[in-house]
């Protein structure tokens, strides 16, 4: 079916996901790393203490993520989307009172839960079940909710830090998100539960069969995805949330560095469609062995930039692996394992990927205490990544001799 007609055929499934994706932000570091020279001064944390209280709380998300990932398989997205938005609400209202003592963690626990756990995962099992033939295409369509939070919540919530107290911000966030409920509740009128999706839209994984969680932790491509898988996520969380320390080093004001963001963004839409499009010709298994190499590339050359110009490029060259990661490793789960237990799966993924959100602050701030600036750690990050890619490389080769997979 060409784009256009696609879209309207599918408007409120895509638009549900775009709008989870969307408002997924107010919870990933990306945001919350906006306020955290005004979170330390209210509670006189340095930024290894910082680091290690945000990784906690992220960790803490990550654990009970393997029990609420997988009521994606019990309940629809109607009903369960606009309860993690409304919890997701209440976070962003706890962060408005300036939470200090045993309310900053709870704060950030629930921040990380409902935002970057819950709804990330609502909307890629919800879109992973909804198209089969077309899933790339549909999963790159809702990540472009990520994109365009990517590039509005920063740069527009820095700017009204010039005109609003930062509290006051996290109110306007838990407005946005309340007033977006109603909006989710009409689009998924019509949705049916995840067992008839499932019943109707059967897609077996490798060697023909459904694989549970159980069977995906037994077999050995699993473990040889994780390095490559947890790459992204932990290092480019790390680089966010390390933004006001980075801009600092660099002698950039806060303001400049996320004016880079927007070719970051661009890169990212560019690089979901073309993922999107080339997992729905060819398959997952040539594209997770590459999909992170710009990622080794951007850090290998990062710490040697000295102008902002320059920094824009170099952010676009990120975007490639943050869209690529958005479809591609979505997609992966669905295409290598089956759909039937699609939830379990992806809750347990979800919980290792936030799990490596956790130590890339932790890691990096304790580094930054220990003398090692942020840039002075990438050139690690680099060789990290492409060991992992060659890792998952000869994982997938081996598993396409022995299983029946496509790739």
């Amino acid at each position: 079916m060409p784009f256009l007609p696609f879209l309207r055929a599918n408007a409120p499934y895509l638009l549900a996901g775009f709008l989870l994706s969307f408002l997924s932000g107010f919870g990933q570091t990306y945001f919350i790393s906006v306020f955290a020279a005004e979170i330390r001064a209210t509670n006189g944390l340095s930024h290894g203490e910082w680091g290690t209280l945000y990784a906690l709380c992220t960790m803490a998300s990550a654990f009970l993520m393997l029990w609420s990932g997988g009521l994606t398989d019990r309940f629809r997205v109607r009903f369960l989307g606009p309860a993690v938005m409304a919890a997701l609400a209440f976070a962003c209202i706890l962060m408005a009172t300036g939470p200090t003592g045993w309310l900053l963690p709870f704060a950030i626990f629930t921040l990380r839960l409902f935002g970057q756990g819950m709804m990330v995962q609502t909307s890629g099992v919800a879109i992973s079940r909804w198209f089969v033939a077309s899933r790339g295409r549909a999963l790159a369509v809702a990540a472009l909710g990520f994109s365009v939070g990517e590039v509005v919540m920063p740069l527009g919530f820095v700017s009204l830090k010039s005109f609003f107290h930062w509290q006051t911000l996290w109110l306007f966030a838990a407005a946005l998100i309340v007033l977006s409920i109603p909006l989710m509740w009409t689009l998924m009128r019509l949705e049916r539960t995840p067992q008839a999706i499932t019943a109707e839209n059967d897609a077996p994984g490798m060697d023909g069969r459904h694989w549970s969680r159980a069977q995906m932790l037994r077999h050995p491509l699993f473990w040889c995805v994780l390095p490559a898988l947890v790459a992204p996520p932990c290092f480019i969380t790390a680089f966010f949330f390390q933004q006001v320390h980075l801009a600092e080093v660099k002698d950039w004001s806060h303001l400049s560095l996320v004016a880079t963001f927007p070719a970051y963004t661009a890169a990212s839409v560019a690089a979901m469609f073309a993922g999107g499009w080339a997992l729905d010709r060819w398959g997952t298994g040539r594209l997770m062995p590459v999909y992170t190499l710009p990622l080794a590339l951007f850090f290998a050359v990062f710490p040697s930039i000295t102008g902002i110009t320059t920094a824009a490029f170099a952010m676009a060259i990120m975007g490639l692996t943050t869209g690529a990661q958005l479809t591609v490793p979505m997609a992966f789960w669905a295409e290598f394992y089956g759909t039937r237990h699609l939830g379990a799966i992806r809750a347990t993924v979800a919980s290792v990927m936030v799990l490596a959100t956790a130590i890339g602050p932790a890691l990096s701030g304790r580094m930054i205490d220990w003398g090692y600036e942020i840039a002075d750690q990438m050139p690690f990050y680099t060789l990290w990544i492409v060991f992992s890619a060659a890792i998952l490389s000869l994982g997938i080769r081996q598993t396409a001799r022995n299983l029946r997979v496509r790739g």
